[in-house]
């Protein structure tokens, strides 16, 4: 069997938890047996050398919608279906409420998909989506695919809400790599906080800030900003106190032994399907704070210390809590266990045999 992946055209310049899902799922593929391939969006593709397409990012339907069309074959989708809504009629600025309020959601991501054009200049895929818009172009690519492959039950549910469409989906969790499975290097913690991830409004950096500057507890901030998200780190780091530090991007092995220095990891985001760095840090026996927003408790059930992202005093409670409390080995045991992505590609192959049977 040879399978073709294809995801946004900016998934390895502007890398995100959506590149580790896709990376490791093909790895984890291979060694079952499977052909992988991945490709970007706006790349030419020879279609006629594989049996199935993998898309990933159900809300960018500009990547995907131009390959069903001209490739003929069945096609699976793993959605990654994230909420933006939230955020953007309460928090960001004049234009985005401004936007949310008038065109909804859709609307909204319609709208984004122009600037990132215009401004980032990515290519326009498929001129069919300027015509039929966003939430038609979505519905369209999820009643024809084959299967749907949320991170979760709740995704899925959170889609059927959303969008008109009537199809199965079997669920594959996100996961981590067996490095992060291996026993710790450091046997004690510090009393100190990491948060990992790409510096940018959704995660959420400024409250987590703004909740412990001008505190004693040490916050480590490790990410590079996001595009069009400078002046955002910009305010993080003016905003910032002496307890608080940017360590920039870091390799695995140094994320490795960040999260076994540190006794909690915080990811505070507006929203997460899962928060991959979250999955990983449980694995390196942190305690993790994490939001509320999206699919996370689905995940972490009650070995979380869940915080409101709109509140720093919520925020600060749930970290406090966290470095008071012991660490719980049921929680690496659980994540060590259940998120895997050996186990992922077995659900995912599993999808793959019945849409081909």
């Amino acid at each position: 069997m040879k399978v073709l992946m294809i995801s946004r055209p900016t998934l390895f310049t502007v890398p995100g938890g959506d590149t580790v899902q896709i990376e490791q799922t093909a790895a984890a593929l291979k060694k079952l047996g499977v052909e992988v391939d991945i490709k970007l969006a706006d790349e030419e593709i020879e279609y006629q050398n594989y049996r199935l397409i993998h898309f990933f990012n159900i809300i960018r339907p500009n990547s995907i919608s131009a390959h069903v069309k001209q490739s003929k074959l069945p096609y699976v989708i793993s959605t990654i279906f994230v909420d933006y809504s939230e955020i953007e009629k309460e928090e960001r600025g004049v234009m985005f409420k401004t936007l949310a309020r008038l065109f909804g959601p859709d609307g909204t991501d319609y709208i984004k998909t122009l600037g990132r054009l215009i401004l980032n200049g990515e290519k326009l895929i498929d001129n069919t989506y300027l015509l039929h818009g966003h939430k038609k172009s979505i519905e369209s690519l999820l009643n024809k695919a084959a299967m749907l492959l949320p991170n979760s039950h709740h995704e899925f549910q959170r889609l059927k809400k959303r969008y008109n469409f009537d199809n199965e989906y079997i669920k594959v969790p996100n996961a981590i790599s067996s490095d992060f499975i291996q026993r710790p290097s450091i046997a004690e913690k510090k009393q100190e906080v990491l948060c990992i991830g790409r510096i940018e409004f959704i995660k959420n950096q400024l409250n987590l800030i703004r909740a412990l500057r001008n505190t004693d507890i040490p916050l480590k901030i490790i990410g590079k900003p996001a595009p069009n998200h400078q002046a955002y780190f910009e305010q993080c780091k003016k905003e910032a106190t002496d307890n608080i530090e940017f360590l920039g991007q870091l390799d695995k092995t140094e994320i490795i032994k960040r999260l076994d220095q540190a006794k909690v990891h915080v990811l505070p985001s507006w929203f997460e399907t899962t928060g991959l760095s979250t999955i990983e840090a449980a694995a390196r026996a942190c305690n993790i704070v994490i939001t509320r927003k999206g699919d996370t408790e689905e995940y972490f059930k009650d070995f979380a210390f869940y915080c409101e992202p709109g509140s720093p005093d919520s925020i600060r409670e749930a970290i406090v809590k966290a470095l008071q409390a012991e660490t719980n080995p049921e929680l690496k045991d659980f994540v060590s266990q259940n998120y895997t992505w050996e186990e992922a590609a077995k659900k995912t192959l599993m999808a793959y045999n019945k849409v081909l049977k």
